[in-house]
């Protein structure tokens, strides 16, 4: 599978256990935080601030935590000063790796993404290195068993999606969008009953990189480790591991 398509879906498909939905919060709180920062903290206005609140209602976190987010990245409240931060680095195989990170000490957060790259086989590179193989896309999935694959490609096409795709070794369509008509797609979707499994705004790769059985492993093992980290937003790759293999790896 494709290293974001293949990504999104085992990261959907984790159960959100006890012992993770603290580091859940935390990353969803700092996406509040900054989206408020940046854009102001009404949601009707705010698009970012609007798709982080839709992803702590999802996550069924306290209406209390949203709110003190907010105030906090509008100024009203006290609190950490945070700022965002885009790590690019090669992974086993030659991967391209692209790291969104929310911190408040860029200077900590640096090494340790670093040594995550260098435990991991991979290093970490220097700010445009790998940015060049991504554009920034809307990311849409549906159920195969959910819709017709040519009436949701049509009306994708027809709603303002650049693109539809129905991967061979995937239970799920996919709907590309630009960033700017993204939730237009998502919503006028959502307005049909057409219900999304996944939605989000991402780097997509232009192209990518095939991963043998020798470096599966460690390809999956640098995404989970850079995933786990607190202040690491998102994680984006071009790698491509085949069902094959990843059957062998779960």
């Amino acid at each position: 599978m494709g290293g974001h398509s293949h990504w999104a879906g085992i990261k959907h498909k984790k159960a959100i256990t006890d012992a993770k939905k603290g580091k859940v919060f935390t990353k969803i709180i700092k996406e509040i935080a900054m989206a408020a920062k940046i854009g102001g903290g009404k949601p009707d206005e705010n698009p970012r601030l609007r798709k982080a609140m839709e992803d702590a209602r999802n996550a069924n976190m306290p209406v209390d935590n949203v709110k003190r987010a907010i105030m906090r990245g509008t100024g009203q409240l006290p609190g950490m000063t945070y700022e965002e931060i885009m790590y690019e680095g090669y992974g086993p195989g030659g991967i391209a790796v692209l790291v969104e990170v929310t911190t408040d000490n860029r200077n900590r957060v640096f090494s340790e993404i670093r040594k995550i790259f260098e435990v991991s086989g991979g290093n970490l590179g220097s700010t445009g290195c790998v940015a060049w193989m991504f554009e920034p896309k809307g990311y849409i999935s549906v159920k195969k068993s959910d819709a017709k694959e040519d009436e949701l490609m049509t009306l994708a096409l027809d709603i303002g999606a650049e693109d539809f795709k129905s991967p061979p070794d995937s239970d799920e369509y996919e709907i590309i969008t630009s960033p700017a008509d993204f939730e237009s797609v998502k919503k006028q979707l959502e307005d049909r009953k057409i219900k999304v499994v996944l939605a989000e705004l991402t780097m997509l790769a232009k192209n990518e990189v095939l991963v043998g059985e020798d470096k599966a492993q460690q390809v999956v093992n640098l995404m989970n480790n850079l995933e786990d980290h607190d202040d690491v937003q998102k994680v984006h790759s071009n790698f491509n591991i085949p069902d094959a293999i990843l059957a062998k790896l779960e």
